[in-house]
């Protein structure tokens, strides 16, 4: 699709990655954001990943959990080998992977993260995740999206 091209997408492109871009159109105000973005799409919520920017000892970390449940900080400070795990200032994270809220991608950021996906991710042939903007998913192989961000598998839904 013409226009349609984010970091994530062309990241995808220039490592031969097969993947599929969905856009979806769902107000970013949305109480249950994730899930209608799913019902939009027409695919199960427990296939659709959203990205959080956490802070783990400080330190920035990129977590990608179904949309279906909540992260769990502390499962997800023991995956990244720290101690405590806190949500990231929204400014923060934006300048920090040049994406914004709502539209985070876990691929393509300006700042490369430490990213933990949630294990439930490897039970799906294919998962989505953001593209990179607002309305607009990818769907790819957990497999791809774990060796592309250096990804760690780990249970961190709660």
């Amino acid at each position: 699709m013409a226009g349609q091209g984010t970091p994530a997408t062309a990241l995808l492109a220039k490592q031969k990655v097969a993947h599929t871009t969905h856009p979806y159109s769902v107000s970013p105000d949305s109480p249950n954001y994730g899930a209608e973005v799913a019902a939009a799409l027409g695919v199960p919520a427990e296939r659709v990943f959203k990205t959080l920017v956490t802070e783990v000892d400080g330190a920035l970390t990129v977590a990608v959990v179904p949309v279906t449940g909540d992260l769990d900080l502390k499962a997800l400070a023991a995956a990244a080998g720290g101690k405590r795990a806190v949500l990231a200032d929204r400014t923060l994270a934006e300048r920090t992977t040049g994406y914004v809220r709502g539209g985070i991608s876990p691929l393509g950021q300006r700042k490369r993260l430490p990213t933990v996906v949630d294990a439930t991710a490897a039970d799906h042939g294919t998962i989505y995740v953001s593209a990179g903007r607002r309305g607009l998913q990818v769907e790819l192989s957990p497999h791809d999206l774990v060796r592309l961000t250096g990804a760690t598998l780990a249970a961190i839904r709660s």
